[in-house]
């Protein structure tokens, strides 16, 4: 069975640590090797320092030896597998989206930093543009989200084909901390589907998932899907939102059309996009 592969981009901002901790949390359980990277902003290191491109770049590798000996201390013993920085120079999304898929990476974490300004409604681009690009699995931490085991993971589901095996990886997940899994289909009055149909599609589901702790929750709402999950996770008390991408989702009419707004609603809670079943 090949290595668990966890890519944690970082700028050594708050943000950005906060989801490294997600990382090596999740590296010890899926006893993964862990890369901590980072692609530098040379425009920026060369405002900080009066000193050649090498003497910049040696500041930051120095920087991530010392985030990687300090995740090693706390996850090594507890199982995480390795941890190892990478630094790549290049434009920031695209150098993440290539390296991670050329690396066969398992699962993305970045952080976010959450709306800036509640009139503007917009949280991490950066972030955004990589759920939309990328191939890979990508989990989404915000900025003062800070770990704790999830006792609920919310699964928003459109009943496809594939969401019998991207629910998998939520087991695989949940079973690591005996959570709870809710499998929620968020309809409205413009795409609404009866309970009969509810059933019939939670059977078909059923026997791929085997998880004793998992229910199905269908839901209505007047107002659009995203408003919708937002009060259900609220009111379920759900730690993760987890949902698949793929063409024909609700994933893709929810955020295509403005991905980092959508986004906004979720800044309370990590938001787990699979993107490869």
């Amino acid at each position: 069975m090949s290595t668990f592969k966890i890519l944690c981009p970082t700028d050594f901002s708050e943000c950005s640590l906060n989801a490294l901790e997600y990382a090596a949390k999740l590296g010890e359980k899926y006893k993964a090797e862990l890369i901590v990277f980072h692609v530098p902003n040379m425009e920026d290191y060369k405002k900080l320092f009066k000193q050649p491109k090498s003497d910049e770049l040696d500041f930051v590798r120095q920087k991530m030896e010392n985030l990687v000996a300090e995740v090693l201390l706390e996850s090594k013993d507890k199982g995480l597998r390795s941890c190892v920085p990478v630094l790549k120079e290049g434009e920031t999304v695209e150098t993440i989206i290539t390296y991670a898929k050329t690396n066969k990476i398992d699962l993305i974490v970045m952080g976010t930093e959450g709306i800036n300004d509640i009139k503007t409604n917009f949280i991490g681009t950066k972030s955004s543009n990589v759920i939309g690009r990328a191939e890979n699995d990508v989990l989404i931490v915000p900025r003062k989200v800070f770990f704790k085991p999830p006792r609920k993971f919310v699964y928003a589901s459109d009943y496809l084909e594939e969401d019998k095996l991207a629910v998998q990886k939520v087991v695989e997940m949940a079973h690591f901390y005996d959570s709870e899994i809710d499998i929620v289909h968020v309809g409205t009055r413009v795409k609404a589907i009866d309970k009969a149909l509810h059933q019939t599609m939670v059977e078909e589901i059923k026997p791929f998932i085997r998880y004793e702790k998992t229910s199905y929750v269908l839901k209505t709402f007047r107002d659009e899907v995203g408003l919708g999950l937002e009060n259900y996770l609220l009111t379920a008390k759900g730690d993760i939102l987890v949902t698949l991408s793929k063409k024909k989702s609700w994933f893709d009419q929810l955020f295509t059309k403005n991905i980092s707004k959508k986004m906004s609603y979720f800044i309370n809670k990590p938001l787990w996009v699979i993107k490869k079943v």
